[in-house]
């Protein structure tokens, strides 16, 4: 056997790989022709459906009909990744470079949500920014916030929880990429004079904390002026007191890897999220999983949610492959290994 083995060696690779092939050859591969099928069909649950190539026009139809809930949904999930990445980054970095012995500790409460169910993680959620809950209900009590404020069934409850979902898949990545960084770098960095970076590092905090909070106030549906003004004047004091040369030329570029993949891990799961969606939200901030949800397992609308979900899904991989072409995946490998 060993001898067999020795003058076929592609047979232990491709043995190691066969159950997970077979894995998704059976749960992935084999439905999703099956619903690219259904994509074509036409016709009812009741009449039955028909499979015709003439039924293409259901993509367009798909298309034409839900681009305002599609581009919601893009808006939404990469808001919540940008959300993410900016709480997520800094955690990271403290669990890494300022953990010590409770590094442990901390990765363990990162992940310790996962414990809990999805669904009733939600509900939670939806208890902690109803109207009388404990946030707004003491504000609202002493008068701070008017009695017709609320944050359910808006844009920001939904990305709000989105965030919080999806936290750790931005995390943990993060983490691991920077556990890899070698430190004697960046005290050589700073050895070369790659100090605090003042004060040009406040006027690149301030520009982009403005215009990732102003785009995020656009999203949030209120005032983005408001928004970009707070983010511009917190941007200008963190990188001016924290954010030094020594992060920029070397932390940074040796974590973009983790950064790359947190930011698929959360963009991916968050375009098709339908919980937060209906559980958060109202009316006007559903988003494309709550109608490919409601028309398969509601209307009975094979086809059109066939369509919807192969729309998407297209999306998605045109997305992935301009992110990876643009940070070039190679490269990213090349500076994980090296980390």
């Amino acid at each position: 056997m060993g001898t067999f083995l020795k003058h076929h060696r592609w047979i232990t690779p491709l043995a190691l790989l066969a159950p997970g092939l077979l894995w998704l050859l059976v749960f992935y591969l084999y439905p999703a022709l099956q619903m690219f099928m259904a994509s074509f069909w036409s016709g009812s649950l009741a009449t039955g459906f028909t499979f015709s190539l003439s039924n293409w026009t259901n993509y367009p139809d798909a298309v034409s009909t839900y681009a305002p809930i599609y581009l919601r949904s893009v808006l939404y999930a990469g808001a919540a990744t940008v959300t993410t990445f900016l709480i997520a980054y800094p955690l990271a970095y403290t669990i890494a470079f300022k953990g010590g012995r409770f590094k442990n500790l901390l990765l363990f409460l990162v992940v310790a949500p996962f414990f809990t169910s999805f669904l009733l993680r939600t509900v939670s959620w939806k208890i902690i920014l109803s109207d009388s809950g404990p946030v707004l209900g003491p504000l609202k009590a002493i008068g701070i916030l008017p009695q017709q404020f609320h944050v359910l069934a808006s844009p920001m409850a939904v990305i709000a929880g989105i965030t919080y979902a999806f936290l750790p898949f931005m995390t943990l990545p993060i983490y691991v990429a920077l556990e890899k960084v070698d430190f004697r770098l960046v005290e050589a960095a700073k050895d070369l004079y790659a100090g605090p970076w003042r004060p040009g590092g406040a006027i690149v905090g301030a520009i982009v904390g403005g215009v990732l909070m102003a785009v995020l106030g656009f999203v949030f549906n209120t005032s983005p002026l408001a928004f970009a003004i707070v983010g511009a004047v917190v941007g200008a004091v963190l990188f001016h007191f924290r954010v030094s040369e020594s992060f920029v030329r070397v932390t940074f570029p040796l974590s973009i890897s983790g950064v790359f993949a947190g930011g698929l891990l959360t963009f991916i799961p968050a375009i098709g999220d339908y919980v937060n969606a209906e559980l958060l939200g109202g009316p006007n901030t559903s988003m494309i999983g709550n109608v490919i949800q409601a028309k398969f397992l509601t209307e009975n609308d094979y086809p059109s949610a066939s369509a919807l979900s192969f729309v998407m899904m297209f999306g998605v991989l045109i997305v992935v492959a301009i992110y990876a072409k643009i940070l070039g995946t190679e490269e990213l490998s090349a500076a994980a290994a090296r980390a």
